[in-house]
């Protein structure tokens, strides 16, 4: 590709007051920088998502609007949540550029690498992942937390990149391609690389949040984690029939031991073990019945075919 693409940068915002200044600011350095070296084209732009911030974040991003033109944005009618957000963001603004990168408003991931995506996908790559290698500035909670994260989405069947978050670059052919999935149940980590386009890796340090509090605490992280899971993989179902399988044979090796105690006319001992059995069973059913109801819910939100969003007013 010869011509300095447009680059369309998505950003989903919620409650960002104060880490958004910052923001904006790299953000401005950045473009200007990429745009006067000739790697990007003057059409480039900064794309926000508000998803239904309560404080001041919208205003904000008026006001950068109005002092530069190549800011612009979207604000949802409520919260819908960080996938349904950034989701919005690339649906609305990947018409008017060659490629779009993904980035969060946090400033913990290395904005400079931006220029590496792109050296990337004049090379030939509809999908570059920015992975982290470097997450001492994490906590040792949320760090051990998110490597288990991985490992157990992999286990379950879940095809993500290792260490990938949503920071990435995808030409506007690969997100036409996303747009094609009507799924209401996103977890974009898992579904873009079903894609099956050319993707590549590029690795970055990630960096301590300079201003205001993560908006993924353990109880997202953890909602997000399951989403993922149920949303791309049957395999806990199947787990759960091989579990139920093993109950079986042990349920027969009780069956064996009740009639021989029975023939020995000791019926009266073993009380402890049968009422094990039977709390540990019906926890198992329960369990099951759980894991079946949580595949029906998602039916149902997917068969309703509601929009994931609505958009209250627009910048462009």
């Amino acid at each position: 590709m010869s011509d300095a693409p447009i680059l369309g940068i998505v950003i989903p915002c919620y409650n960002e007051s104060e880490v958004l200044p910052m923001t904006i600011r790299a953000l401005q350095e950045r473009v200007t920088e990429w745009i006067s070296t000739g790697q990007l084209s003057g059409q480039s732009f900064v794309f926000f998502v508000d998803d239904g911030s309560q404080d001041d974040t919208w205003q904000q991003i008026e006001q950068i609007h109005r002092r530069d033109a190549r800011f612009r944005g979207i604000k949802l009618a409520h919260n819908v949540g960080h996938q349904h957000a950034l989701h919005a963001g690339m649906m609305e603004a990947y018409d008017t550029a060659d490629c779009l990168v993904s980035v969060d408003a946090d400033l913990q991931d290395d904005l400079g690498i931006i220029g590496t995506f792109l050296q990337r996908f004049q090379g030939g790559a509809d999908i570059v992942y920015g992975v982290r290698t470097d997450r001492t500035s994490d906590s040792w909670f949320k760090r051990t937390s998110a490597q288990w994260f991985y490992r157990v989405e992999k286990m379950l069947g879940v095809e993500t990149v290792y260490n990938h978050a949503d920071y990435r670059l995808m030409s506007r052919r690969a997100v036409a391609a996303l747009a094609s999935y009507p799924e209401r149940n996103l977890y974009l980590r898992g579904l873009v690389p079903k894609l099956g386009f050319r993707t590549e890796e590029v690795p970055y340090a990630r960096k301590e949040r300079p201003a205001g509090e993560s908006k993924y605490p353990l109880r997202k992280m953890l909602g997000l984690a399951w989403d993922g899971v149920t949303s791309f993989s049957v395999r806990p179902i199947k787990l759960l029939f091989f579990l139920s399988l093993f109950m079986v044979l042990v349920s027969g090796g009780f069956v064996g031991y009740t009639l021989y105690r029975f023939a020995e006319g000791e019926t009266m001992s073993g009380w402890a073990s049968l009422m094990l059995s039977i709390w540990f069973i019906g926890g198992l059913q329960l369990f099951g019945i759980g894991l079946i109801g949580e595949y029906v819910g998602k039916i149902f939100s997917e068969v309703k075919r509601r929009p994931s969003y609505t958009i209250e007013e627009t910048l462009k």
